[in-house]
């Protein structure tokens, strides 16, 4: 059994991994032994990656923007000659936020919005897919979102593309499944991440709202700890057979 949950050597790229649920979900793939590209917007990133190949982990960063389709491209193709022509595993995690009454939300935030969370992840699904499509086998792990199950306030951009994101997961799955490769979702729960800070503020009504709801009675972890198992399992042979499965991991929130 433990063998199935055996990941020591394969090579991943995970976007979104400076901080937050991108950040632990690359040190949890590390911590098993994973050769890992990370993402980012900025120069960070190196330096994030430089902190995890001072612990002993084999790490790359790379900087892209994911708002632009020429930069994802060309990040893509640096990502893999770090990682020797191969990648078995990817994790769209990247995300942004955009708050704003419906009726008042700028057009040009629902673009940016649409484009990181919804056109990147596919296109680099796509661009993975081929690679793994010729070996004949890989793992796509999705971050979807409890907003891929209801609508949420004042976020209709996000809410919008968290729902395609789990469509397309499910997509993907009908095409690539019977062709080796994995494709499936993590639908992160709330979580005590910057992405969040406005509903963390203790004076806002819904921070009690939202943490009443949750059986778990508290949110998930800031670094991204309570996402590391399924990422691991969606990573590894122990998910074989589990396919366009979008999987929420939020404390119980979706069950009450």
């Amino acid at each position: 059994m433990k063998d199935l949950f055996d990941i020591k050597g394969r090579k991943a790229l995970i976007t979104g991994a400076t901080r937050g649920l991108g950040w632990g979900m690359a040190e949890g793939l590390m911590e098993y032994g994973v050769e890992t590209v990370i993402w980012g917007t900025s120069e960070k990133v190196e330096a994030v990656a430089q902190e995890f190949r001072d612990r002993g982990f084999c790490c790359h960063g790379i900087t892209a923007d994911l708002g632009n389709r020429e930069s994802l491209k060309a990040a893509f193709v640096r990502s893999i000659e770090r990682l020797d022509g191969k990648i078995d595993i990817l994790v769209n995690c990247a995300g942004i936020q955009r708050r704003c009454p419906s009726e008042e939300f700028p057009m040009e935030d629902w673009d940016a919005v649409l484009e990181i969370n919804l056109t990147a992840p596919f296109e680099l699904c796509q661009l993975a897919g081929r690679e793994m499509l010729k070996a004949g086998y890989g793992k796509i792990i999705n971050i979807a979102s409890m907003q891929s199950f209801f609508g949420g306030f004042t976020i209709p951009a996000y809410a919008s593309a968290k729902g395609g994101v789990a469509l397309l997961t499910k997509a993907l799955c009908n095409e690539w499944a019977g062709r080796g490769i994995n494709v499936n979702a993590i639908a992160p729960g709330y979580m005590a991440t910057e992405m969040n800070t406005a509903l963390l503020e203790r004076s806002n009504p819904r921070y009690q709202e939202i943490t009443d709801r949750i059986p778990a009675h508290r949110w998930g972890g800031a670094k991204g700890e309570d996402m590391k198992g399924t990422c691991i399992f969606l990573a590894s042979h122990a998910s074989d057979y589990l396919n366009g499965a979008v999987i929420p991991v939020d404390g119980g929130y979706a069950s009450r």
